[in-house]
């Protein structure tokens, strides 16, 4: 059992501290944000702390951090948050439901993995990852760091998921592939090809399409 402090105020840290009170043996303590979205000083019965100071209040010695953020920038806004808890010197925790279906799968830290997900024998899961619920992740994969599933997705087997990549709802992608670095696979789209780095892939079957040069995603 660790003693938690949870980055967020927002959906996902209710959620969050939600299934952490109801589903695990950790402790929620505080909830911490950037200074300047500091507008409550409480949440959910729960002192709410400067960011930029959290590590004196809440030593890295004597808690953990978690911070199961969206896939906002193509995970880049979670990983930062991940990357500077790091350097204040903090651990993290990972939160898989007890109804979600493993096979001792390696799973790295502050990932956020929720119910009725089935990962496969043989498939690792890397850092910084969110499985929303209800996904088929395939068996002999690899799921790198800083990824994001939404619900309802197939990962088939043998599959190579690289960094920075975000899965919409009831995707599907085919085995043996492997899906590059920053890929955003839309909403029911059918990957059957192997994808390229930093594309955006649509339709049945997937087609990547151009991104206009002002878009951020």
């Amino acid at each position: 059992m660790a003693k938690v402090v949870i980055f967020g105020v927002l959906d996902t840290a209710e959620l969050a501290h939600f299934y952490l009170t109801h589903d695990s043996e950790h402790e929620v303590v505080a909830f911490t944000v950037n200074q300047e979205y500091l507008k409550e000083v409480e949440f959910k019965g729960l002192p709410v702390v400067p960011f930029e100071t959290v590590e004196t209040i809440y030593p890295p010695q004597e808690f953990k951090f978690f911070a199961p953020m969206t896939g906002r920038k193509m995970n880049k806004n979670r990983e930062k948050v991940y990357l500077d808890a790091k350097a204040k010197g903090y651990e993290f925790i990972s939160y898989v439901s007890s109804k979600a279906t493993l096979f001792n799968n390696p799973i790295g830290e502050n990932c956020f993995i929720l119910e009725d997900n089935t990962i496969q024998p043989f498939t690792t899961i890397g850092n910084n990852v969110v499985l929303w619920s209800g996904n088929h992740i395939g068996h002999h994969g690899q799921i790198k760091d800083h990824v994001f599933f939404t619900s309802h997705i197939v990962l088939s087997g043998h599959c190579v998921v690289d960094s920075y990549c975000f899965f919409g709802v009831n995707s599907t992608i085919r085995d043996y592939l492997h899906i590059a670095e920053g890929t955003l696979v839309g909403m029911a789209a059918a990957v059957v090809k192997s994808t390229e780095p930093w594309g955006v892939y649509m339709g049945n079957p997937a087609e990547k399409k151009p991104v206009p040069s002002h878009k951020v995603y």
